[in-house]
């Protein structure tokens, strides 16, 4: 027997991340990375952790903390939760809030939840990868979400969806400091995404796992908060926020969560007790006494370290990269994106890189639902030391500059 016979359809959807491939190779050490998009370690909150896991085994709580949790998450943590929400200007309770293992977990139940397959989910050009990958499951079909407006009608965009045998059910965004472009949406661009919503009848997928991070500039307020200013509270939203704790306290809790209306909630809930039951009840309480004692000073230490290697990241490119070479300039976040003269395939460059200059980044075509963007890449500056600064980028500024003489002398 042969089981890939017997695999589902939507299994030929399924494809591996370039980016967890390219993690790989953070463990050649003459490689300099600027592709995993993964906060620095030597900055985790580790006495903070220590302190709470050995409080938690010694207290009278051990035997909760090994013990099976509910469904929609330990509860102290949800009702920290629903007071940092409301600070953002989202008014809510410990009910809109559920647990996930990881924002990742809560992308994957979101896609379950809303696309049938023919289904239309509108993304940004480019998107976050693995929002993608967990939406690719449910075989949707895509369609480019572009905040500034552009040609596109409402109507257009649900009989687009009605010819592909479905209909348009969500819009999927990062608004603040997106992975992988490191761009921030105006306020008056979130307006446009709720307007187009509302027309459409859809749901608003708010990826917030960056938005803490932010070096520079004004705050924007939530899309979830505009939502609620305008329908008049989160029980009539049509936004889904999906929060981490993996970005500002420890990815590897795997800890995360969604703040939605109660309906939205309750089925989440199904989904939790069919996979998985609950998130790692250990984890969320350590996170839970990590974040109340600690997560404001984390948050101001994080801004701090990120904010020098991001400056260093862009100068160290100011004044090396060749002309036809443009990157922005992200107010907070992870990632700068670069975009590289046309004709050049970043996916080609980086196989080249890896060989011969030993310096990793992603190409940007992966971040596209249409396999566009080929002369784009993603540079992430959290894990950018001196020697990443001051030797990888130039070796990479060198070989973007020979693949560019080469194409001039056979032109």
């Amino acid at each position: 027997m042969n089981p890939t016979d017997l695999f589902a359809t939507r299994s030929s959807r399924m494809r591996a991340s370039e980016i967890r491939e390219l993690l790989k190779l953070l463990d050649q050490p003459d490689i300099i990375s600027f592709a995993g998009g993964i906060p620095d370690p030597a900055l985790f909150p580790k006495a903070a952790f220590a302190e709470a896991y050995a409080e938690i085994l010694q207290g009278p709580g051990a035997g909760a903390a090994l013990q099976y949790q509910v469904s929609e998450g330990y509860l102290p943590l949800r009702r920290w939760l629903a007071g940092e929400m409301g600070k953002l200007g989202v008014p809510c309770d410990a009910g809109n809030i559920f647990i996930t293992s990881g924002s990742q977990q809560g992308l994957d139940y979101l896609g379950k939840l809303f696309l049938s397959p023919g289904d239309t989910a509108l993304v940004t050009w480019p998107t976050y990868l693995g929002a993608l990958q967990a939406f690719n499951a449910y075989e949707p079909r895509y369609d480019r979400l572009n905040p500034d407006g552009g040609n596109t009608t409402p109507a257009a965009y649900a009989d687009a969806a009605a010819a592909a045998g479905g209909r348009v059910k969500l819009s999927y965004l990062v608004p603040d400091f997106a992975n992988p472009s490191g761009a921030t949406l105006s306020k008056a661009q979130r307006e446009a995404v709720l307007d187009l919503s509302a027309e459409l009848g859809t749901v608003v997928i708010e990826d917030a796992a960056y938005r803490a991070l932010r070096y520079e500039g004004e705050s924007v307020p939530p899309i979830l908060a505009l939502d609620c200013a305008r329908s008049g509270g989160i029980e009539n939203a049509r936004t889904i926020y999906c929060g981490s704790f993996s970005k500002i306290l420890a990815p590897g809790l795997r800890v995360g969560w969604i703040c939605a209306p109660r309906v939205v909630v309750d089925k989440l809930v199904l989904m939790k007790q069919a996979a998985d039951l609950h998130s790692p009840s250990i984890n969320q309480i350590a996170i839970a006494h990590v974040a109340e004692r600690a997560y404001d000073a984390q948050v101001s230490m994080l801004i701090e370290s990120y904010r020098a290697r991001r400056d260093a990241l862009l100068g160290a490119m100011e004044a090396a990269m060749p002309a036809g070479v443009a990157w922005n300039r992200p107010e907070g976040g992870m990632f700068a994106w670069v975009t590289l003269p046309e004709g050049i395939d970043a996916a080609e460059l980086l196989a080249r890189s890896v060989r011969e200059a030993r310096v990793a980044f992603v190409p940007g075509a992966a971040f596209h639902a249409d396999g566009s963007g080929r002369n784009t890449l993603r540079l992430s500056f959290t894990l950018a030391d001196a020697r990443a600064v001051n030797e990888g980028v130039p070796r990479l500024a060198a070989l973007i500059s020979s693949v560019l003489d080469a194409r001039s002398a056979a032109a």
